[in-house]
């Protein structure tokens, strides 16, 4: 699939959503992926939520200390609860203590309105408050001295250290569903990670994002496509479907019956294999699976059958 105005990183990968709540689980968890030969460690993030969600960058550094390979990534940091400077000090010290593993997924959130207030965020300003954090860390990543007189927030000059491993820091993937996310991902970003997007719906965004780069001079940079899918293994897709209907429900406190059919892997591996091959030729090259039935199966499965048949397709 061509996508004049992004060079597409070729490097087909697979990762999972992190799962535990306790110290014993997650490093469980964690050694478990580590072990398995999957590329990416994935985790949530709120503030506040209708379920318990550990916070997101502690639980990254706390993870990067029991591995060694897998590559860590926020799905997606919410960047309008937090402060850009404060940030750019935490994300840079997690990408210098694993090593350089980082990927910085963000986002503006908006779906649980309370964590902003309970932070002093206002909740419209969400997405222009994303936009000058996004430079506001990169500037941080990469000047010795940073000084900023923005429409948010205004200092400097200071400096910030430790600087992340990588030259230019961790790519930074935007994540999203409305237009201004594809405009923010294109001029922005290090690339784009989906969220509840069907395969016709990913190849548009990636086109919206091409034209938006170009636009911004930003053509020929290496640019990163992930998609987060939930993933529900059954040798029935009825059973599969349901399950993930009433899980999803419960978390984003709606009704997902009709929605689930479109954003999720059900069924079969082999069902879920050939979705993910739809979503490999709409241009998505890293797989992130959120399970929603047992990890474990999920892991073992992912590891033997999937990920040798995708990285075939690039």
């Amino acid at each position: 699939m061509d996508f004049e105005g992004l060079n597409i990183v070729d490097d087909v990968k697979m990762g999972m959503v992190m799962s535990g709540s306790d110290r014993a689980s997650v490093l469980d968890r964690a050694k478990k992926i580590e072990a398995s030969g999957l590329d990416s460690l994935w985790v949530g993030d709120h503030i506040a939520f209708h379920i318990p969600v550990v916070e997101s960058l502690s639980l990254l550094s706390f993870i990067a200390a029991a591995t060694e390979r897998v590559e860590l990534a926020t799905g997606v940091l919410l960047l309008p609860l937090r402060n850009p400077t404060l940030t750019a000090k935490i994300t840079g010290t997690l990408d210098m203590l694993s090593g350089g593993r980082l990927i910085l997924g963000v986002g503006v959130g908006g779906e649980y309105p309370p964590e902003f207030a309970a932070v002093g965020a206002n909740i419209a300003e969400r997405g222009p408050r994303t936009d000058e954090a996004i430079e506001i860390i990169r500037r941080h990543w990469t000047e010795s001295k940073v000084e900023f007189h923005g429409r948010f927030h205004d200092f400097g000059p200071v400096k910030i250290e430790p600087k992340p491993v990588r030259p230019g820091g961790p790519p930074i993937l935007v994540g999203g569903r409305k237009a201004v996310s594809m405009r923010r991902a294109g001029r922005l970003g290090d690339g784009y990670i989906s969220h509840m997007c069907d395969v016709a719906t990913y190849e548009a965004n990636l086109r919206a994002i091409a034209g938006h780069a170009r636009a911004a001079d930003r053509a020929g940079k290496p640019f990163h496509t992930a998609a987060l899918l939930f993933t529900v293994l059954d040798d029935s897709y009825e059973a599969a479907h349901d399950r993930a209907a009433k899980l999803l429900g419960m978390i984003y406190n709606t009704d997902f019956r009709e929605a689930s059919k479109r954003y999720c892997l059900l069924g079969k591996p082999e069902d879920c294999l050939e979705q993910l091959r739809k979503f490999a030729r709409a241009g998505c090259r890293h797989f992130v699976l959120s399970a929603l039935s047992d990890p474990d199966v999920i892991l073992e499965r992912a590891t033997k059958e999937m990920i040798p048949a995708l990285r075939s397709l690039a």
